[in-house]
């Protein structure tokens, strides 16, 4: 799957918030910290800048997916 290259932060952080359980606990300059706690916990820091780079996002999604336990099927 290709990676989107105008994704922002923030519709990043509103996606793991609304879909994946992740809530905001706290905000480091234009950092955001997100946690959760299902099935294990989990932090992660999300830039709030208004395009994330590619390396960025797949390092977030990749840890997003290790942690939710979310595996390549194909």
């Amino acid at each position: 799957m290709k990676l989107p290259r105008d994704l922002g932060g923030v519709d990043l952080i509103k996606v793991l918030c609304k879909h994946f359980g992740y809530m905001l606990v706290n905000q480091e300059g234009s950092h955001v910290i997100l946690e959760t706690k299902d099935p294990r916990q989990h932090r992660i820091s999300v830039p709030e800048h208004s395009q994330l780079r590619i390396g960025t996002l797949n390092s977030i999604l990749r840890a997003v997916a290790t942690a939710k336990g979310v595996g390549k099927t194909f």
